[in-house]
């Protein structure tokens, strides 16, 4: 069966030589659509095949500063090129739009492009969304190794991309521009987020008519998070509050910490309850010494996942901060997870006491908390813009006037991951459920700094809020 579907492939997939699509001017010279058919592409995803027309390299603002990156690609699927075609329940005209982003580190990041992945073995989510009956707009966006990409960069251009979008409702081949997702991982995770969180906030205005945005709304449907690298001006202190204790890290080869980066663990764990307890999450807090029913929420958290992964028949005995009782995990010891799980970043883990991490490059190589600029070991400290800081961060504009948050969010952080605390996202969906929005938040068992590992379940969550 394998053998004849490979060789249909064979038989139908017309070149996938990228090119620059043509585009046409509107009376304000505002880019719209091409017109026409592009790339017409047949692909084996699992067990089926897929068809669909691509556009590709449509530049998405008129006044691009960064032309290689500030540029999207479109794939429909072929079937709602057909009268009466529809997959999964969808048409042409009620077809949701994913918006997956490429970022990672803060670096730029190129349209996706659908393909099989080879490490995870499926489809990636662009070709399964296709498969699944979503259009996918795919847009390159800014980072900060680009002379043009340091904060707020990326967040302009995906706000950017979903505002020609909506400018472009009436040209698109298909797709409901009402229903349009994000989807990233990592800092592309911290992304989705903003775009999520900050739906038409006067606060980005200036920077997207910069580079010739169109006028249209920029908020979105549902926000898709994996691991995010968010909050980051808050982010060095939950760091600490789980791995305080762990000297050694392994950002690289195996490295202890120095005394002045015990100095910062202390510090900053010190720190954390304060700022948990500033953002009044209803029944959530800490005390002086770390300990609450936030603690108790997060150990939920991992009891969740380690159930979840028993019950499906993992093997998660063995482990000495893992309490496990006649087929019920019962308890979790966060101290002996941080063992468990080993520490990736001395600190600060973000705001670097030496000012080179990558979210200080994305800062132009700056700080962006007091505690790093107070104790910097830079030669030249200096502190970011204040601004900048405040339009990186979406905790700032959740619930905020003015602002139109998504109402669905779906948030996976895997259990292995120590990249970021699982604090950051639990945050974060604490704070947008306490808004009135609908975030689902889970911690994954097996999984580390990783996203878009479980496409079935991502997807069947996905149909249930579109549909």
């Amino acid at each position: 069966m394998r053998i004849k579907l490979l060789c249909a492939v064979m038989l139908l997939a017309v070149s996938s030589c990228a090119f620059a699509a043509n585009f046409s001017q509107g009376p304000a010279d505002s880019i719209t659509m091409p017109p026409g058919n592009r790339v017409s592409q047949t692909m084996l995803a699992g067990n089926k095949l897929v068809t669909f027309r691509s556009w590709l390299d449509i530049p998405y603002v008129n006044n691009p500063v960064e032309p290689e990156y500030q540029r999207l690609n479109i794939y429909v699927p072929e079937e709602y090129f057909h009268e009466g075609g529809s997959i999964n329940g969808y048409t042409a005209e009620t077809a949701p739009i994913l918006m997956p982003n490429g970022v990672g580190g803060y670096m730029p990041g190129k349209q996706f492009i659908p393909a099989n992945d080879s490490r995870h073995g499926t489809p990636n989510v662009a070709l399964y969304a296709i498969s699944k009956g979503y259009v996918v707009i795919s847009p390159a966006i800014r980072g900060r190794t680009l002379p043009n990409g340091k904060a707020p960069a990326l967040i302009v251009d995906y706000k950017a991309a979903v505002r020609w979008v909506r400018h472009n409702k009436d040209r698109l081949p298909a797709g409901d521009t009402e229903k349009i997702i994000s989807d990233g991982l990592s800092a592309g995770g911290a992304l989705s987020s903003l775009l999520g969180a900050t739906g038409n906030a006067k606060e980005y205005e200036p920077y997207l008519k910069e580079i010739g945005a169109e006028e249209e709304r920029d908020d979105i449907f549902a926000s898709v998070v994996y691991c995010p690298i968010t909050n980051l001006e808050n982010a060095d202190m939950p760091y600490e509050w789980i791995f305080n204790g762990v000297n050694t890290y392994y950002m690289g080869p195996a490295r202890e910490m120095d005394d002045n980066m015990k100095a910062a663990s202390d510090a900053l764990k010190a720190a954390f309850p304060a700022y948990l307890n500033s953002l009044n999450l209803d029944g959530y807090e800490l005390d002086e010494d770390g300990d609450g029913t936030f603690k108790e929420y997060i150990e939920g958290l991992y009891i969740a996942a380690a159930q979840k992964a028993l019950d499906a028949g993992e093997n998660v005995l063995g482990l000495d901060w893992l309490e496990v009782e006649d087929g019920k995990v019962t308890g979790v010891d966060l101290e002996g997870y941080a063992v468990w799980a080993t520490r990736m970043k001395a600190a600060p883990a973000f705001d670097s006491l030496n000012m080179k991490s990558f979210e200080n490059n994305e800062f132009d190589d700056k700080h962006f908390t007091d505690y790093a600029f107070k104790h910097s070991t830079a030669e030249k400290p200096a502190m970011a813009d204040a601004e900048k800081i405040y339009v990186m961060n979406p905790m700032n504009f959740i619930g905020k006037d003015g602002v139109d948050t998504a109402k669905y969010w779906r948030i996976r952080h895997g259990v292995k991951d120590r990249d970021t605390s699982l604090a950051i996202p639990a945050i974060l969906a604490l704070k947008l459920n306490q808004e009135g929005y609908d975030a689902d938040v889970a911690a994954v068992w097996g999984v580390p700094h990783d996203g878009n590992y479980d496409l079935p379940e991502l997807f069947e969550w996905l149909d249930g809020i579109c549909k």
